[in-house]
């Protein structure tokens, strides 16, 4: 084999069940990493799946997280969600039962006395089938001098019933037990806006095969296949409408109120519901490849990207633990060695100081507060790409807004035309460029010359070439002809733009209209005259971009300044920049980072790449979920709602303020259970319902972010 030559290294993801916690998922990853023939290995505890690249079974990959009762299924499209109801879990019951057997111990320690040997008999009971699983992995991570949460809990645990106190030994276990089953319970209601994605696309659908109607799983679904969809059927995989019409509501996708009507020709996206009219549509996307499946696929991948936050909370943590437990050691010894204390209280105090330290809360503060919020905006239409890129999101103090498409509706329509030829001749000339264009604009213009016949796609057009910001030229019938701006014209063709041709052009662009000067190398033929309408909410959604404090609110656009000015009035906006190139929209958006600004941009997706990718928020309006919009954007809006820019925004500063109160929340509470050491007032009790009571606290906080509209 050469030095060139790559191995093929194979790769699979699988899910995962039983996650308790986010320590766990991260010792999950490590012995999977440690199986002989696996190279790679990337758990998304967010997601519950685990991505292993090498060669390993699934057999191995359980074996690998027997620690947690962790259970292995290959990923595939469509898989069932576990439905088993939380009190029924195998380790929640267990941890019921180990309840019920130290509630047992403690009624019976007041009636027979501590040391009774059924009193005994049951503290070990509930210890042992409540925690053999913590305490086998605790201990094996104190052999590898690995201070992670369980192995504070084992030390204390094992050092509590070392000293005697068996009864609160079995109260630690039983309580960290519940601890962990908040965390679960915490994270599966974070992951409930995903799972809501993922149960929109139905899990089957009708076929037809020659004359007949079959069902068939949805999974099994190829490209071609014609389906039927019934009224009140949700629409299995994306396709296009080839018999029937209907309302479809798309709002799971566009987070848009209002259905969409779709007749022939028109496409529909999986996981939309089809209201009140029979459609027969053709498949155009496998169900893997399907706009639902990837922003269900980004969502996953989104929450297991760490914010700024919660990487430093990790890093803390790190330090945090191994410091906790020689804070422990030094309250243990020193004051018995040193100032002649009691070694059994003192000990005492040590361990309980080991409980309280439990950095649990704290680890969950940031992660599930994160899920929550960018779950939660999926289903709202607005697909956050990671935790930076929400944790950003609450900082912008400037925003800058293409036009077409973005403010307006990006349908113009032509609105005059004025013609210094034959009509004809200047319509075929446009129509034969145009043809080639992805621009709004351009597509506009088609529409008109096919409306009124002058269509001719015959026409041989050699040389084209596509002016950004400018329009579009090429040779037609042999003769250089172009289809641009006046700009261009005056610049490149300054002797055909002569005084008549001047005061017609003005006229038009003072109406607020877009201008295309369509000629030849010789002579201009004539003017095409467009509108686009602002959208509805464009105003009342840069009005709230203003009370929410956003400093500088801009217009970037390549269109006449006139009309870039009538449409900056329709929509609120005053600072309005017009005649860019797309490299002058660039440096505007740095200019603006020069002068202290966070700067976010919003564009359609398509156009604007570099001022996009400047922009510390780049913002995509994607209509259906365009892949365009998925992958270019740090945030896409599926729908073309304005107003969700604002709720982006309050929604980013609402996580921040949570997450921060998460961190002062099991702060505070651990600082006050610690600072009863020095009167020798901490007991386990004390320890334990403050470490849960912090874990508690947290999750309900976070979740109050699936309450945010």
């Amino acid at each position: 084999m050469s030095g060139k030559e790559k191995v093929m290294t194979k790769r699979e993801e699988y899910v995962v069940r039983g996650f308790t916690c986010a320590n766990c998922a991260t010792q999950f990853e490590r012995n999977v990493q440690s199986i002989k023939g696996v190279t790679s290995a990337k758990v998304n505890f967010a997601a519950s799946k685990i991505v292993v690249e090498g060669e390993a079974s699934v057999q191995e990959i359980e074996e690998a997280g027997s620690f947690e009762d962790l259970r292995i299924k290959k990923a595939e499209y469509g898989l069932e969600e576990e439905t088993t109801p939380f009190w029924k879990k195998g380790k929640n019951v267990r941890v019921s039962v180990a309840s019920l057997l130290t509630i047992a111990g403690w009624v019976f320690l007041f009636q027979l006395g501590e040391y009774h040997p059924f009193t005994l008999a049951l503290f070990i009971s509930a210890i042992v089938i409540g925690g053999y699983r913590l305490f086998w992995q605790g201990l094996k991570n104190l052999v590898k001098l690995e201070f992670t949460m369980r192995t504070l809990m084992t030390v204390a645990i094992i050092g509590a019933a070392f000293i005697g106190e068996w009864g609160e030994a079995a109260v630690v276990v039983v309580l960290f037990a519940i601890s962990e089953a908040l965390e679960s319970y915490s994270m599966d209601k974070a992951r409930k806006s995903l799972r809501n994605l993922i149960d929109l696309a139905p899990r089957y659908t009708t076929m037809i095969q020659g004359d007949q109607r079959v069902t068939i799983p949805v999974k099994d679904v190829q490209l071609s296949d014609v389906l039927i969809v019934k009224p009140g059927e949700k629409i299995p995989v994306d396709g296009t409408v080839i018999e029937g019409a209907s309302t479809v509501n798309e709002a799971p996708i566009t987070g848009e109120s209002m259905p969409a009507y779709k007749k022939t020709g028109d496409n529909v996206f999986a996981g939309t519901l089809n209201e009140d009219g029979l459609l027969k549509m053709k498949v155009t996307k496998r169900p893997e490849e399907t706009a639902l499946a990837k922003i269900i696929h980004l969502v996953e991948e989104a929450q297991q990207e760490k914010a700024p936050a919660q990487q430093f909370i990790d890093r803390f943590a790190k330090v945090y633990t191994p410091a906790i437990m020689v804070l422990a050691l030094l309250v243990a010894t020193i004051p018995p060695i040193v100032f002649q204390g009691e070694w059994s209280q003192w000990i005492y105090l040590g361990l309980a100081t080991l409980v309280v330290g439990c950095p649990c809360a704290l680890i969950i503060s940031t992660p599930v507060a994160i899920v929550t919020a960018i779950g939660h905006s999926a289903n709202q239409g607005i697909l956050i790409k990671g935790g930076l890129h929400l944790e950003q999101a609450g900082n912008m103090t400037a925003i800058a807004f293409d036009k077409t498409g973005t403010l307006t509706k990006g349908a113009p329509v032509v609105t005059e035309v004025v013609s210094f030829v034959e009509e004809s001749e200047m319509l075929v000339v446009a129509q034969a460029l145009e043809q080639y264009s992805t621009h709004p604009i351009g597509k506009a213009v088609v529409r008109y010359t096919k409306e009124r016949d002058f269509s001719k796609s015959d026409i041989d057009v050699e040389q084209l070439e596509n002016l950004p910001g400018r329009g579009i030229r090429g040779v037609v019938k042999g003769v250089e002809s172009f289809a641009s701006s006046p700009e261009y014209v005056m610049e490149t063709y300054p002797g055909l733009y002569d005084e008549q041709v001047k005061k017609q052009g003005e006229r038009l662009l003072e109406a607020g209209n877009t201008l295309i000067v369509v000629g030849t190398d010789n002579k201009i033929l004539g003017f095409l005259a467009l509108q686009d309408e602002v959208k509805d909410r464009a105003k009342q959604a840069v009005q709230e971009l203003k009370s929410l404090g956003l400093k500088k609110i801009v217009m970037l656009t390549g269109d006449h300044l006139q009309t870039a000015k009538a449409t900056g009035n329709q929509a609120g906006i005053t600072d309005v920049r017009a005649r860019l190139l797309p490299e002058e929209k660039l440096t505007i958006v740095k200019q603006l980072q020069k002068e202290g600004f966070r700067v976010g941009m919003v564009g359609d997706g398509v156009n604007d790449a570099p001022a996009l990718a400047a922009a510390n928020i780049s913002i995509a309006m994607g209509k259906g979920g365009t892949d365009a919009a998925l992958e270019t954007a740090d945030i896409s809006l599926m729908g073309d709602d304005l107003s969700k820019v604002g709720y982006m925004i309050s929604l980013s500063r609402k996580t921040m303020r949570i997450i921060k109160q998460n961190i002062i929340f099991s702060f505070v509470l651990k600082m006050a259970a610690l600072m009863l050491i020095p009167f020798g007032l901490l007991t386990l009790w004390i320890a334990i319902f403050a470490d849960i009571g912090a874990t508690l606290l947290v999750t309900l906080n976070s979740l109050r972010l699936l309450k945010n509209r």
